[in-house]
């Protein structure tokens, strides 16, 4: 199996620390989305990441969800997903409202990133707004638990944790997780000591 990722995209780094919780040996593929050449749009039409190729006739497994869940099935090692019902919906909630949180994030930058006569405040506000809400019930949902769901260690703490190193790489200086969402700050100081997360930590570009 080969996986096509960014060093930055969260969806990829859950997809990565998925891997090494389980221990699945996967080739990692670095990619430059922007590169007329990059093989991405031959694996998925939609050209995102992460997309994990799991044989030499294209078979492809894309978005991070699917590929997490395809993961945590391949081997009964430190299953990430729950198998109760009522903790797995727990579990996808968590991951869902945390890529949500990153969906908005990354509109931003890509706002961000056009010619500032071009960029729409009014959109960019928006997607803060979602953000901070996104945060915001993450943080009170949390609480004082140790982990987000049946304080085990699951797919929803590897997605939170991952959203939490993009809003820190990219808001670090307008966003004080510490200040105003202490509770996320607490788990994201907890996770940064994996290893699984210290081996896919993001870099500032």
């Amino acid at each position: 199996m080969k996986l096509l990722y960014t060093i930055n995209s969260p969806y990829a780094r859950k997809i990565r620390i998925v891997a090494a919780e389980k221990h699945i040996d996967i080739k990692l593929e670095e990619v430059v989305l922007s590169d007329p050449d990059c093989p991405v749009k031959q694996y998925n039409p939609l050209g995102k990441v992460p997309v994990l190729v799991l044989s030499e006739d294209n078979d492809s497994l894309y978005d991070s969800r699917v590929i997490a869940e395809y993961l945590d099935n391949r081997t009964p090692l430190a299953h990430l997903i729950p198998k109760d019902n009522t903790a797995k919906s727990a579990v996808r909630r968590w991951e869902a409202l945390a890529d949500g949180v990153c969906d908005a994030a990354v509109a931003v930058i890509m706002e961000q990133r056009k010619p500032e006569q071009k960029q729409e405040e009014a959109f960019i506000a928006r997607q803060m707004d979602k953000v901070t809400r996104g945060l915001t019930v993450l943080n009170n949902d949390l609480g004082h638990s140790k982990w987000c769901v049946d304080d085990t260690f699951s797919l929803a703490d590897i997605a939170v944790g991952c959203m939490l190193g993009y809003i820190k790489l990219r808001f670090g200086t307008t966003i004080d997780l510490a200040a105003d969402y202490p509770n996320l700050e607490r788990l994201q100081s907890v996770l940064i000591k994996r290893q699984s997360f210290i081996d896919s930590m993001p870099v500032a570009n």
